[in-house]
């Protein structure tokens, strides 16, 4: 089976979020590719197999399976189109968040992914301190994430997170944002210790929830984003009604063949 290793939402090597994608050659068990994202060690493998009318993707931590992933889905259509696999303008995913499509805008990926909104809640017991601020101006969660805005972007870059605490809180991850500076209008920081990731490079479906938050207190619904992780990356962000659609750039840095 054909196997890649790609850097996404960054257009140089060895930035970005790097995810693996396998083309199956048949049916697996959950347990099979469980093992395969294990073994890859990435924050996400893709797992595609095609279909009449478009792909079944998967997406795996080392540790769970995951129902909606940005950056592993920019990486499946970046491998579909640089392997010569495809030349459909228009890639459609059947994933476990319904269809996802990706297609070319000018010499950035777009992807159309579903927008999920959060609602304030009070700060749970233990998060504020396990990220090791006081200082939130916002707390809200959705159904997969907590969403905490801090007043400064160094606060933001300066947390240093009780990983083992984040752990244990009953969602799959806390994404903290504050508003960018120069050419950035937001910038997060995404921490997912419980589904096998102290810190994600980059996280495309955080950005469906940061997308609508950051439209509404800024006006506007065309934003550009930046994820300050140690990797770093860049997404180009846009709000069209209940859809967010998510550009960047990827690139391939490792092809391979999985042989078991």
């Amino acid at each position: 089976m054909r196997l890649l290793q790609i850097d996404a939402f960054t257009s140089a090597p060895f930035k970005g979020n790097p995810a693996a994608v396998c083309f199956m050659d048949g049916a697996r068990d959950d347990q099979w590719m469980a093992s395969v994202a294990a073994e890859m060690n990435l924050a996400e493998t893709a797992f595609l197999s095609p279909r009449e009318d478009g792909w079944s993707l998967r997406w795996f931590t080392p540790a769970v399976e995951v129902d909606l992933c940005g950056h592993a889905t920019l990486a499946s259509a970046h491998a579909i189109w640089s392997e010569n696999i495809s030349a459909d303008e228009v890639l459609r995913f059947h994933t476990r968040s319904g269809v996802l499509t990706a297609k070319h805008d000018g010499d950035f990926i777009e992807l159309d992914f579903p927008a999920k909104r959060e609602e304030a809640i009070a700060a749970p017991a233990g998060l504020l301190d396990a990220l090791g601020t006081a200082n939130a101006s916002y707390v809200g969660r959705n159904q997969f994430d907590y969403l905490v805005e801090l007043p400064s972007e160094a606060e933001v870059l300066a947390l240093k997170p009780d990983h083992s605490v984040l752990r244990q809180l009953p969602v799959r991850g806390v994404i903290v944002t504050s508003r960018g500076s120069g050419e950035y209008d937001f910038i997060s920081r995404f921490f997912a210790p419980g589904s096998g990731i102290d810190e994600d490079p980059v996280t495309g479906s955080s950005h469906c929830c940061l997308t609508p938050y950051w439209s509404q207190k800024l006006g506007k619904t065309e934003m550009n984003a930046y994820q300050a992780s140690p990797r770093g990356g860049a997404i180009r962000v846009r709000l069209d009604g209940d859809r967010v659609k998510l550009a960047g750039h990827a690139v391939t840095v490792l092809r391979g063949e999985l042989l078991v």
